[in-house]
């Protein structure tokens, strides 16, 4: 489904005011954990290209303030809408997804950016309940919005679902181990989601935002080489006193994921600041035949070795 099947005509995805590309105008998005950090600036990118948002986070005061410095940016028939909702509460998500249907009459993209470190420290050591909660937001805080939308975007035949990861995924992190599992688990799903609905249009894919100098990485780095080790420690504290990925790039790279231009790319993970995603389109056919951006076991003919004898 191409712009124009949504109500815009291509030569009306810019702003007169601005001149200003609105490739999400006509869209209508649902973004967790959007209060802070990388979920604001998400919001703010979303927009700013011309989607109405329902904003959801566990504080609601500051997606009310959010909103309303936001607000100014509308154009005509565009909206922003909040609510509190804990992700790791299966009624809170029940009733955003309600509401936001109600109010959109549709949903055309879900972000979900809502997740946490959850704790640091040997996993004998850790508070156990604790490593659990974070399965639940990060993982299940995944899963379960997208059950809720995917009957929705199924019935219009079309959807997008940009799913958080990051490095986690790709890397052992001893002493973070709820994170990395967590967002290994997210990734493993996109790829499987994207299967069972790529007969539908509805595109699924994992966004790796790169080191962020957030709220997070503060808890990060608090909670001290101790607890964290100090290898990542170490590493942790070189890409804070740098500034870190800057926070557009990820969420710069979450607009294109809820564009037209992404459409046919699915079930990948993607890294904001090191691949080249722009030029993805080129090679949609490629990548449907391929295991490039995915999660795949190393076997030893992979490094050039021959173990079989």
């Amino acid at each position: 489904m191409m712009e124009a099947e949504i109500g815009i005509e291509p030569d009306q995805l810019t702003d007169s005011r601005t001149n200003r590309t609105m490739p999400l105008r006509g869209r209508h998005a649902i973004i967790t954990g959007a209060g802070l950090g990388l979920g604001a600036c998400i919001t703010e990118h979303y927009v700013a290209a011309g989607a109405s948002v329902m904003l959801c986070a566990r504080d609601e005061s500051r997606l009310r303030g959010l909103s309303e410095r936001l607000a100014p940016q509308l154009i005509e028939g565009q909206e922003i809408l909040f609510r509190h909702a804990d992700v790791a509460v299966r009624a809170d998500m029940d009733a955003l997804v309600e509401e936001t249907i109600e109010s959109f009459g549709k949903i055309d993209v879900l972000v979900n950016n809502a997740g946490v470190y959850g704790p640091f420290g040997a996993i004998e050591d850790i508070d156990w309940d604790e490593w659990v909660h974070a399965m639940e937001i990060n993982v299940l805080g995944t899963v379960y919005p997208c059950r809720l939308v995917v009957p929705q975007m199924k019935r219009q035949g079309y959807g997008k679902i940009v799913n958080l990861s990051g490095g986690g995924a790709t890397n052992p992190l001893p002493r973070v181990s709820a994170y990395a599992a967590s967002k290994a688990a997210v990734v493993r799903f996109t790829e499987s989601l994207a299967l069972e609905v790529s007969e539908y249009h509805i595109d699924v894919n994992a966004v790796a935002p790169g080191a962020l100098n957030t709220r997070m990485m503060e808890q990060l780095v608090s909670a001290g080489p101790e607890r964290v080790g100090e290898a990542f420690y170490q590493r942790m504290l070189k890409v804070r006193d740098d500034g870190g990925v800057p926070l557009d790039v990820g969420a710069t790279l979450c607009v294109w994921f809820g564009s037209a231009e992404s459409d046919g790319i699915t079930g990948r993970l993607i890294s904001a600041p090191w691949d080249s995603w722009r030029d993805l389109p080129k090679h949609v056919a490629e990548l449907a035949q391929s295991d490039l951006y995915t999660l795949r076991r190393i076997e030893p003919k992979d490094r050039n070795l021959d173990w079989s004898k």
